[in-house]
C-alpha cells in the first residue's frame, strides 16, 4: 500500500473514532465502545472500504506504549495504601479465582492449555478508565466505596504487569520445567524494574529539567517521549514486553519534579495513540467467529457479567467493609477493557493465543462495556432483596458499628456533605446557634463528627429513607455541597419530593448544571468557580481605587446576569 492508502487508512479510522466515541458518549457509553465500532466499520468482517490493517496494527503499537506510560505516570500508590486490608489481599483472590474459571472454560472448549491460562488471565482484569467513567456517572466517586473499587482495580494493574513480564516465558514452556521459566522471567522483570526505577531516579529529573530550562516545549515533549520509547524498547532486551516496559516508564518519570508537565504533554499523544489502538482492536472483531463460536463466547460472556462480579462481591463481602461497598465492587469488576486487550494482544504476540480466541475476548470486551451502567443500576434492588434475608446481610454488612445519633426534628438545616464546603455552612450554623444535621457518605468521617458533637448520618442523600431519617419533612432548610454531579442531582431530586416547601440551596460544578438544578427542585445554585471570579473582581476593583460599596454593587449585578444567562441558555 502506498503512502497516500497509508494516510487514507489513518485518516479514516480517526475520523469513524471521532464519530463513534462521540456517538456513544450521546447515549452515556464510553467512547471505547465507538473505537471499536469504528475498527469493526474498517475491518475485512464488513463490507466497504477495507483499512491498511498492518499500519495501523504498527501505530497502534506505539498506542500501547503510551497507555501504558500514563498508567506508569498516574499510578497513585496513596490510593491503594489507604484501603490496602481490603484491596490488595481482594484482588489477589478475586483475580487467582477469576484465572480459574476462565482457564476451566478454555479447556472445556478444547483449548490447549497455554491458551486457556492466558484467556483466563485476559478475562480477570477489569478496566481502570471504564470504572471511573461509570463512578463519576453514578455520582460515587469520593465515597468509601470508590475508593475500596480503585484501589481493588490499582492493584489488579500491578498483578497486570507481573502477568506480562511472565508471559514471554509461557511461549517458550518446552525449553523446560513452566515453573522455571516463570521464575527467571519474573527475576528479569525484577532486575529491570530496579535498573530502570534507578536510572529513572538519578538520569530522569537532571535530564528532563535540563530540557525545562530551555524553554521548548518541543524539546520537553521530545525528551520525554524519547525516554518513555527508549524503556519501553530496551524491556525487551529483558525478554520482556513493551507494555511492562512502557509501564515502569511511566513509574519512573512520575517521580521527578517535571511529572506534572509531562502528565500535561503526554495525554493528546496518548488519547491519540490510543484511539488507534482501540480501532485495530476493533479490525479484530469478527462477528463470524464470534457466530461459529457461539458457545464459547457466550460462556466467557456469562463468566465476566456474572461470576468475575459475583467472585468480586463474596470476596470484598469477606471483608469488615459495608454491604454496598462490597456491591459496588461486584459491580466495578463485571466488565473488560484497556488491560483485557494488552493481555491479549501480548499473548498472540507470544503465539499463546490463536486470533479466533482473540476476536471472542474482545466481542465480550464490547458487550461488558456497553453493560456495565446496567450492573450499578441494579445495586439498589439487589440490596433490598439482601436486606430481607437477615443473617445473609448481616454477614454481607460488617462495616462496624454505624453512627446512630439524635438529630434535631424541626427548625433546622439539613447539610448533605461535610468537606470544605459544607464544613463552611456548619462552623456558621454552629456560631450562631442554629441547629442543623448532616448527611456524609464517608463513614470514618461520619464517625468522626458524631464523636466532635456534630449530629451525622452516615449514608447515600440520594436515598429516600436516609434523608427522613434527618427530619428533612421539617426542616428550615436544605444545603447540598456534594462535588459529584450525579449526587448533587439525586440529592435535590429526593430532597424536593420529601419536603415540597423547604429552600434547597445546591454547590454545582458548572454553570450549565444551574437550569437542571432548579428544574429538579433547588431554589438557589452556586457555582464556587463563578463567585471565585467575582470576588477577584471585586477586590481588582477596590485596588484600583474604586469604592468598595460601588464594586460590591456592580459584583451583584454581574453576578445576577450571569447566573440569570445560564439559567436560560443551558437546556436540558
Amino acid at each position: 500500500m502506498d503512502d497516500f492508502s497509508l494516510i487514507t487508512s489513518i485518516a479514516i479510522a480517526l475520523g469513524l473514532a471521532a464519530v463513534g466515541g462521540f456517538a456513544a458518549r450521546l447515549v452515556r457509553l464510553s467512547p471505547i465502545v465507538g473505537y471499536l465500532a469504528a475498527g469493526l466499520l474498517i475491518s475485512p468482517a464488513t463490507p466497504g472500504y477495507k483499512a491498511d490493517s498492518a499500519a495501523i496494527q504498527q501505530l497502534a503499537n506505539i498506542g500501547v506504549i503510551f497507555l501504558m506510560f500514563g498508567v506508569g505516570l498516574h499510578f497513585n500508590l496513596r490510593d491503594l495504601l489507604s484501603v490496602r486490608t481490603i484491596a490488595i489481599p481482594g484482588a489477589l483472590i478475586q483475580v487467582f479465582a477469576a484465572t480459574a474459571v476462565g482457564t476451566g472454560i478454555g479447556l472445556a472448549f478444547g483449548l490447549p492449555w497455554r491458551e486457556a491460562l492466558v484467556l483466563g488471565l485476559a478475562i480477570s482484569i477489569a478496566s481502570t478508565v471504564i470504572l471511573i467513567r461509570t463512578l463519576e456517572d453514578q455520582g460515587l466517586m469520593g465515597t468509601i466505596h470508590a475508593r475500596v473499587v480503585i484501589g481493588w482495580l490499582i492493584a489488579q494493574d500491578i498483578i497486570t504487569v507481573i502477568v506480562l513480564a511472565m508471559l514471554p516465558s509461557l511461549g517458550h514452556g518446552d525449553n523446560g520445567p513452566l515453573w522455571q521459566n516463570v521464575l527467571l522471567a519474573l527475576g528479569r522483570g525484577a532486575v529491570f524494574v530496579v535498573i530502570m526505577l534507578v536510572i529513572g531516579a538519578r538520569l530522569l529529573p537532571r535530564l528532563l529539567s535540563l530540557v525545562a530550562r530551555t524553554g521548548s516545549r518541543e524539546l520537553f515533549v521530545l525528551a520525554f517521549v524519547a525516554a518513555a520509547l527508549g524503556i519501553a524498547a530496551s524491556a525487551a532486551a529483558f525478554g520482556l514486553s513493551i507494555a511492562l516496559g512502557a509501564f515502569i516508564a511511566g513509574v519512573a518519570v512520575s517521580e521527578t519534579e517535571t511529572s506534572h508537565q509531562v502528565a500535561a504533554d503526554v495525554v493528546p499523544l496518548r488519547d491519540a495513540f490510543a484511539v488507534l489502538f482501540f480501532v485495530s482492536v476493533g479490525i479484530l472483531l469478527d462477528p463470524d467467529v464470534v457466530r461459529a463460536n457461539k458457545l464459547l463466547f457466550l460462556a466467557i460472556l456469562l463468566s465476566v457479567l456474572f461470576v468475575n462480579a459475583a467472585i468480586a462481591f463474596v470476596t470484598a463481602a469477606a471483608f469488615p467493609f459495608s454491604g454496598r461497598t462490597a456491591l459496588v465492587v461486584g459491580a466495578g469488576l463485571a466488565q473488560l477493557g484497556e488491560f483485557t486487550f494488552i493481555v491479549g494482544s501480548e499473548g498472540m504476540r507470544e503465539g499463546l493465543m490463536t486470533e479466533e480466541t482473540y476476536a471472542i475476548i474482545l466481542a465480550v470486551a464490547a458487550i461488558s462495556i456497553i453493560l456495565n451502567p446496567i450492573a450499578f443500576r441494579t445495586l439498589d434492588p439487589i440490596e433490598a432483596v439482601l436486606r430481607r434475608l437477615g443473617p445473609v446481610w448481616r454477614f454481607i454488612d460488617r462495616q462496624g458499628e454505624i453512627p446512630q445519633p439524635q438529630v434535631p426534628r424541626s427548625d433546622h438545616v439539613v447539610v448533605i456533605g461535610y468537606g470544605r464546603v459544607g464544613e463552611l455552612t456548619g462552623h456558621a450554623l454552629s456560631q450562631l446557634g442554629i441547629p442543623f444535621a448532616v448527611v456524609e457518605i464517608n463513614l470514618e468521617r461520619a464517625r468522626a463528627l458524631n464523636a466532635a458533637g456534630i449530629p451525622t448520618i452516615w449514608g447515600d442523600a440520594g436515598t429516600r429513607e436516609v434523608l427522613e431519617r434527618t427530619g428533612i419533612e421539617h426542616a428550615r432548610s436544605v444545603v447540598i455541597t456534594v462535588p459529584e454531579e450525579s449526587a448533587a442531582f439525586v440529592a435535590t431530586a429526593a430532597a424536593r419530593a420529601l419536603n415540597p416547601a423547604v429552600p434547597i440551596i445546591v454547590r454545582a460544578r458548572a454553570g450549565g448544571e444551574i437550569r437542571p438544578l432548579c428544574e429538579l427542585g433547588a431554589n438557589e445554585v452556586i457555582v464556587p468557580e463563578y463567585e471565585g471570579g467575582l470576588e477577584i473582581m471585586r477586590q481588582t476593583l477596590v485596588y484600583l481605587g474604586f469604592d468598595p460599596q460601588e464594586a460590591l454593587h456592580l459584583s451583584n449585578a454581574v453576578r445576577d446576569i450571569h447566573y440569570q444567562a445560564e439559567a436560560f441558555d443551558h437546556p436540558i
